[in-house]
């Protein structure tokens, strides 16, 4: 299967019905969920019936957006997945995102990925505006944004069934838009 991008030291490819266990995996680890279920892992039946099946029909239905497996280059090794899918279906705006092994921490994996993806949208796949969400407290993800050149645009307050530490901070958007791109030097 071609590589959906190629990096330095990424590769980023569809994800196939053998990757349950790579999901499971980082899913399961309290710190990678920490900002997104308050620790709380994905139940493998989660991984199998609902996210690979969205994750195949995103693949069925628009082709080149959709969620990324991430892959070291030199060694294969599964660091985690990269997210570059119209939220609403429409081409023109896509939602970035990132989930990567806590050992894939702090070496610029998710920057990587991230710079690689949104230079694809806007110079290969008619992108003109890409955004990203995370909680205002993450500021390592937050952090990777404001590398892969997006601003925050606003910060807003969810409605969670049950808060997760710094949910009362609220969230944060941000985006970049197709004529403020420039590749980074």
């Amino acid at each position: 299967m071609e590589p959906f991008v190629t990096t330095e030291r990424l590769v980023l490819r569809r994800f196939t019905a053998a990757d349950a266990d790579r999901l499971e995996e980082l899913d399961g680890d309290p710190g990678v969920m920490r900002y997104l279920t308050g620790g709380r892992p994905t139940p493998r039946e989660v991984v199998e019936n609902v996210l690979l099946p969205l994750y195949f029909d995103h693949y069925r239905r628009y082709g080149d957006l959709g969620w990324w497996a991430a892959e070291e280059r030199a060694s294969g090794d599964f660091l985690g997945w990269f997210e570059f899918r119209p939220p609403d279906g429409d081409r023109s705006e896509v939602e970035l995102g990132y989930r990567l092994r806590r050992p894939a921490w702090g070496h610029g994996y998710a920057t990587e990925g991230a710079r690689a993806l949104v230079r694809r949208g806007f110079t290969e796949l008619g992108v003109e505006r890409v955004v990203a969400y995370t909680m205002a407290v993450n500021h390592g993800s937050r952090r990777v944004m404001e590398k892969a050149g997006l601003s925050l645009v606003r910060t807003f307050h969810e409605d969670y069934p049950e808060a997760i530490p710094g949910s009362e901070q609220g969230e944060v958007e941000y985006a970049l838009v197709a004529a403020d791109w420039r590749p980074p030097s």
